[in-house]
């Protein structure tokens, strides 16, 4: 049985076209409603969370908690429809030509067997990763590092909290290199030593090797995390992007899942399914 991650090339391969406005409409609702994104995500990925669910009341939300420890698996909810925000900054000329040579599967830009690294099994990279809200995240904490645990591509990446510094050539990443640091009971993220061979969203905007972002954690009661991050690529863009608040619920009795991206699989879906798909258009 194919795991839920097969919905976005499902989408990609067959409706394509057709879904040009539907996915320009979803996108609007979705920005002006605080609503879950889960209404919104294509339809492979709609079976990991509940929509609404950060807006529920908890009978938990008051019970004790550390503000310090985030220890604990959490679904994502609000924020744009898998990106920072729905107002990216101008882009730089390199910026653009990045943006254009990108086709992605889904949205207003999609095209049949478009170029999304992902649908070769390349790592999803950081933050992108972060912006699917259908999939869980595990927050594993120790004394001296935070790792976020991903369910979506099953990856994982590192946040040192024992004092050190970012290093100041670090070899390029797929998700950075990450150093954490308290303000009171925020806890502040610096990442920089990215490649610049990921995407930061399903519509294909363009990161480079010299992007370095700024996210702030908090936890607000037992059941809330709040988060926001800014990013900055002189190269890419013209002005800081700024993200829209997000809020990642506990789930009590939530599990993770391996959700592999195999690149056997891969290839014999593009082959059967998504080849196919395209040439009938």
């Amino acid at each position: 049985m194919r795991n839920s991650r097969r919905g976005l090339a499902v989408l990609a391969a067959v409706v394509a076209f057709s879904f040009l406005a539907s996915a320009q409409t979803g996108s609007q609702s979705g920005a002006q409603s605080g609503d879950s994104q889960a209404g919104q995500q294509p339809a492979g990925n709609r079976g990991r969370g509940r929509r609404g669910e950060a807006s529920v009341p908890s009978p938990t939300a008051n019970l004790p908690f550390d503000a310090h420890d985030f220890s604990g698996i959490w679904m994502g909810r609000g924020g744009a429809f898998n990106s920072l925000s729905n107002n990216p900054p101008p882009m730089t000329a390199w910026g653009k030509a990045r943006y254009d040579a990108a086709k992605p599967g889904i949205g207003p830009r999609a095209q049949p067997l478009g170029n999304d690294p992902m649908m070769a099994c390349d790592p999803i990279g950081y933050p992108r990763i972060a912006f699917y809200n259908a999939y869980p995240m595990e927050f594993v904490q120790t004394k001296d590092r935070l790792i976020e645990f991903f369910d979506f591509f099953y990856t994982h990446r590192t946040i040192y909290l024992d004092g050190r510094n970012l290093p100041d050539d670090p070899d390029p990443a797929w998700y950075g290199y990450s150093v954490g640091h308290w303000e009171g009971n925020t806890l502040v993220v610096e990442t920089s030593g990215f490649n610049d061979q990921s995407w930061l969203d399903n519509d294909g905007h363009p990161h480079s090797d010299a992007m370095r972002i700024e996210e702030r954690f908090q936890r607000v009661d037992h059941d809330i995390i709040e988060s926001s991050m800014t990013l900055t690529d002189a190269k890419a863009y013209t002005a800081p992007w700024v993200s829209d608040k997000k809020t990642w619920k506990l789930q009590a009795n939530g599990k993770m899942r391996e959700d592999v991206c195999a690149p056997s699989d891969e290839e014999t879906y593009k082959k059967d399914m998504r080849e196919p798909a395209a040439k009938s258009n």
